[in-house]
């Protein structure tokens, strides 16, 4: 068995870590460890005062670049890129465990302190961490009482340093006593491997067109402050920006408005004209101006030009998906703009003026370049490959629905595959060019709104652009065309409640749900786990039972949820989908094709000229694992110089 080393430190930099990440944080001159504290297996703790000038002893250098001695910890990213920062190269992930990722399988709080309430570990945080962190660890505002300093040293405060020492050491002590804990529901083997790729992927980060960046910020500043001073000359207002204000102009041009929200403004300024249509219009432009994209990217890009961190492992704890961070590149706005090299151009010259003439909303513009603000380094291009349709292939799989299936180990258009079979006219007749081809919208808000037992409500989230009345049918044909899909929902629910009531395993298919220690587990194909905390019955909003568990908040509180069938179905297909992508990522990797980040089902890699291909990129992508080879999947992708949606 290998020595595993438990590892917290405390640090300081004047990059402000939540905001621009880990990667930025350590890129600041001013960046450095202050205190290292350790322990082997079940030893004692050791804190290194490194900021009163202690060193790491060439045991401990040694022992984090020993490949047979794992280092552990909560947030273990945190850790080692510090920690590489400090030694100047990079510490291997493979060596690495990180509790956090353990905990989030378990659907545990993120936070450590807050697992170790759940967990009611004996070896609890010290509460007095987050006033030291605040005094020691970010700079601090000059005043007269401190003598106008910036930052807080060990010299200033030698009792809190002392207290500070103590609380690095105590976090030690409860990250293992988690992590024992944790170590009775062991992530299989091949997600540690995924966890490294994970984190080369996020030390390799993505190059970022900085001057884009900055000119698109600029670009804006020009418009909304133009845009600003036409509201004021249309208003005569001193504050058009203000609600109550422009409230109040609205009901003096005989038009109360008791919302501004976004859609009645729209219906509104559809109704009116004149001078009142100008401004609502103006108030929808204006509401568009967001850069907080660009914002992040310039606030998080480092010294190498590149923005690393972009995605956290395991970060969606239910399914075990990543999770966004920083930028947020797994909800970027679409580009559907017909020459995006020249708006990009425009752009980077801060031509407000040329921007609006050419391409009209310039807050919709730079919306759209969002995604080309990410490019390949010099000499490469990327190759973006991704899933088609991956969720309603996983969904028909899991369910048996071989009709699905086998439109797609044929033709692959499954939207009109369902119009077809919802609607009992000739899928050959779904084309442009004749009547037909409108029941193809149809099937695919059918297609991506229903398959979880979804239903009006489902539609109309997804947008879904027809009249109430006609939704209900819709619903009701697309369950009688996919009576399997309907049934695995049905048989998932009533699985659960056997596991619950029984606390026997139950079958639904390719899925297992069964009771371990208070837990309902999901066995997926993939050999991984889903995990609903306390699962019981409990009364839904509707007056009947439901099936109840307990998940973390945005607080770290453990807080009941409830589920049903068609979610369960959902959080099977999804986590299985992430597999796929999770096999598929490894292959590409040991194919050679370096993958810069990934989204929901797209790999995007950053190749030589003249080096791989996208054809091969997507075969590569496109076979399946071990465990789904009766699975049809297709992969379809394209080269840019440019990160974009083709």
């Amino acid at each position: 068995m290998s020595t595993i080393m438990g590892i917290d430190i405390e640090t300081y930099s004047s990059v402000p870590l939540p905001k621009c990440g880990v990667y930025r944080y350590t890129d600041a001159p001013d960046f450095e460890v202050l205190l290292f504290s350790y322990a082997y297996d079940d030893g004692p703790v050791i804190t290194i005062d490194l900021a009163c000038g202690e060193q790491l002893p060439e045991d401990v250098i040694a022992a984090l670049n020993d490949p047979e001695i794992i280092k552990a910890a909560y947030n273990a990213q945190f850790e080692r890129v510090c920690l590489s920062r400090q030694l100047g190269h990079w510490l291997d992930p493979h060596q690495w465990r990180c509790t956090a990722v353990m905990a989030s399988y378990l659907t545990l709080p993120s936070r450590l302190g807050d697992v170790a309430v759940a967990l009611k570990v004996t070896q609890q945080k010290m509460e007095e961490g987050k006033e030291l962190i605040r005094y020691f660890s970010v700079p601090c505002k000059p005043t007269k009482t401190n003598g106008g300093r910036t930052r807080n040293m060990p010299a200033d405060a030698p009792e809190k340093w002392t207290l500070y020492k103590q609380y690095n050491a105590q976090d030690v002590e409860t990250e293992r006593a988690v992590r024992k804990v944790l170590e009775a529901w062991p992530l299989p083997e091949h997600e540690w491997k995924l966890y490294a790729l994970d984190q080369q992927i996020n030390d390799r980060g993505v190059r970022v067109d900085k001057k884009l960046v900055k000119n698109a910020i600029a670009v804006d500043e020009v418009f909304t402050e133009a845009a600003y001073q036409q509201a004021k000359e249309l208003t005569g207002l001193e504050n058009p920006g203000s609600v109550n204000q422009l409230k109040a102009w609205l009901a003096d041009q005989d038009i109360p408005m008791e919302s501004l929200a976004k859609k009645i403004v729209q219906e509104k300024a559809a109704q009116t004209d004149g001078i009142v249509a100008e401004l609502l219009n103006l108030r929808l432009e204006l509401s568009k101006t967001s850069v907080k994209k660009y914002e992040a990217m310039a606030r998080t890009v480092c010294r190498d030009g590149r923005i690393h961190g972009l995605l956290q492992f395991g970060g969606a704890s239910r399914t075990f998906r990543w999770a966004g961070r920083l930028v947020q590149v797994q909800n970027l706005p679409q580009n559907h703009l017909p020459d995006l090299d020249l708006a990009r151009e425009i752009v980077k010259a801060g031509d407000e003026e040329m921007l609006d003439s050419l391409f009209g909303s310039v807050p919709g513009t730079l919306s759209e370049l969002i995604r080309t603000a990410f490019i390949p380094k010099d000499g490469c291009r990327f190759i973006v490959a991704d899933f088609s349709a991956i969720e309603a292939r996983v969904l028909a799989w899991l369910a048996g629905e071989e009709w699905v299936l086998d439109e797609f180990r044929g033709k692959g258009k499954i939207y009109e595959a369902t119009a077809s079979r919802m609607f009992h006219i000739p899928q050959e007749t779904i084309v442009k060019g004749n009547p037909n081809y409108e029941y193809r919208q149809k099937g695919k808000q059918a297609t991506l709104s229903c398959g979880y037992g979804g239903g009006v409500g489902a539609l109309k989230a997804m947008g879904a652009k027809m009249p109430e009345e006609e939704m209900q049918p819709l619903v009701d044909v697309w369950r009688a065309a996919n009576p399997n899909i309907v049934a695995f929902w049905n048989a998932m629910d009533r699985a659960a409640r056997k596991v619950i009531r029984k606390q026997e395993a139950a079958r639904v298919g390719k899925v297992t749900l069964y009771w371990q220690d208070d837990k309902m587990l999901m066995r997926l194909p993939s050999g991984r786990n889903l995990c609903y905390q306390s699962p019981h019955f409990t009364m839904n909003r509707f007056g009947t039972d439901a099936i109840g568990y307990y998940a973390p908040n945005a607080a770290g509180q453990m807080v009941e949820q409830e589920t049903f069938g068609g979610k369960l179905a959902e959080n099977a297909t999804q986590a299985i989908a992430r597999d796929i992508l999770a096999h598929a990522m490894l292959n590409l990797d040991a194919t050679g094709y370096p993958i810069v980040f990934h989204v929901h089902d797209e790999a995007v890699m950053e190749m030589p000229n003249g080096e791989g291909s996208m054809e091969d990129a997507c075969a590569v992508m496109g076979h399946p694992p071990e465990w789904a080879l009766d699975l049809p999947l297709r992969a379809d992708g394209y080269e840019c110089a440019y990160y974009r949606k083709d």
